[in-house]
């Protein structure tokens, strides 16, 4: 059985650095993993060179992908991608643009809609950003799902006159992407899709999203 990368007490690889190395011992090109795992090769060749965070292990099938193309330890690549996100993280920002906040206050309750957008205005987007935030982790879960279904892509792909890659891709950008990094695309392409409906307790935190009815059924979550 292959080594895995043990790094030294108190060191940390980056996974560009883990991606570098299996390519090495591969003999294969970051072309030919990109091809491997079905993503656009500008993309593949800015996760090797290290120009792009790497996705979050939980919201992403990448990392099987990579595994067994390099032939890397089962949790060699996550653990190694994990490890750098917790040290690199995203500073909170201002939330989504206004355009983004406001397709999504659209799905909401008019009157907590309402009072969310009186709230941002009078003492920040924080409360508002929060729930968005965990609007979109509802949304992303549903999507991942989907992920491996390769007939609904395809489909989606040919109706949208794109390519399976490229559809691919933008399944995976939304997945990877946080209530600051939010775009309309996102918003009109996954999230109005699949969520009906969504409140929140201001009191409490308790969000409440109705799903469409051809996804899940209504889900609460604090």
């Amino acid at each position: 059985m292959k080594p895995q990368f043990q790094p030294m007490a108190g060191q940390t690889f980056k996974v560009s650095e883990l991606l570098q190395r299996g390519l090495r011992e591969t003999e294969q090109s970051a072309a030919d993993l990109a091809e491997a795992v079905q993503v656009p090769h500008e993309y593949m060749a800015d996760l090797v060179a290290g120009r792009r965070r790497p996705p979050r292990p939980e919201r992403t099938d990448l990392y099987e992908g990579i595994t067994s193309f390099l032939r890397l330890g089962r949790n060699e690549l996550s653990g190694c991608a994990s490890a750098e996100l917790a040290v690199t993280a995203l500073p909170r920002g201002s939330g989504p643009p206004a355009k983004v906040r406001r397709a999504l206050l659209e799905l909401c309750e008019p009157a907590t809609a309402q009072k969310l957008e009186r709230d941002r205005t009078k003492q920040g987007s924080a409360r508002l950003t929060d729930l968005i935030q965990r609007l979109t982790d509802v949304a992303q879960r549903a999507v991942r799902r989907k992920l491996s279904d390769q007939v609904t892509l395809r489909i989606a792909a040919r109706q949208g006159g794109s390519t399976y890659v490229a559809m691919r891709f933008r399944v995976l950008e939304f997945l990877d992407a946080t209530a600051d990094t939010l775009t309309h695309d996102h918003v009109t392409g996954f999230i109005q899709p699949l969520v009906g409906f969504w409140d929140a307790d201001i009191e409490t935190g308790v969000l409440r999203v109705v799903m469409r009815p051809n996804d899940n059924q209504e889900r609460q979550h604090r």
